[in-house]
């Protein structure tokens, strides 16, 4: 599990490819070594990925065939910079929101409003189907920050970055046309469908009840 709050950013040193499935080799801050071995989970722009060697700051990842497809993580190339969050302890403090790592789609930037304290970013789903999850004042993860939702349409939302977000996560220097990781919130995700599920059941009963009470 993760908590949304970026601990700092990874370059991307190298890449090695092969038939749908990349590892590549990552950069991390020295003070996100401590502690950290094979097998541990760390994620790159909100996606959960299993570190697979260590070489002193040098850290190797394995990416499948899904996660190539479903995040944005396979247009990575050497030189680019990833969001990390190593995973969560349980004496950490939640300064964002619970998190699995398990991206459901991505998102183009597809408007960027920016002023002198922050800046409003607006995001449109690849997935158009997930924009009922994502709600008002609800959370969401973008590229592994855990932020409140801003705006609301239809088909896109909109998010507001103060300077320390910017200068923090990789959002700084994202620009119009560039994907994103969106990670819903799995309680938003949850009560959504089991509202739905309730209200399908109670109109599917009400129209075998109208159907009955036409025969009878």
């Amino acid at each position: 599990m993760f908590t949304g709050i970026v601990q700092g950013t990874a370059e991307v040193l190298s890449i090695e490819e092969k038939d749908h499935f990349r590892t590549h080799v990552v950069k991390l801050p020295a003070e996100l070594l401590p502690g950290l071995e094979l097998g541990a989970s760390v994620a790159h722009n909100g996606c959960c990925l299993t570190v697979t060697a260590v070489d002193g700051d040098r850290v190797s990842f394995d990416l499948v065939k899904e996660t190539l497809r479903i995040t944005n993580l396979g247009e990575l190339q050497p030189g680019d910079v990833v969001n990390i969050e190593r995973a969560a302890k349980f004496s950490d403090e939640i300064g964002g929101h619970l998190m699995s790592g398990h991206i459901m789609t991505t998102a183009e930037i597809c408007k960027i409003v920016a002023s002198e304290n922050n800046r409003e970013i607006w995001f449109k789903p690849q997935d158009a189907a997930q924009m009922k999850y994502i709600l008002h004042k609800g959370f969401v993860g973008i590229d592994g920050i855990s932020l409140t939702v801003g705006d609301v349409s239809k088909t896109k939302f909109c998010v507001h970055l103060i300077p320390e977000t910017l200068a923090r996560t990789t959002l700084g220097a994202k620009k119009l046309g560039q994907r994103v990781n969106i990670e819903i919130d799995p309680h938003t995700q949850a009560i959504v469908d089991t509202v739905e599920r309730v209200l399908a059941q109670r109109d599917a009963a009400q129209v075998i009840a109208a159907t009955e009470a036409n025969i009878g």
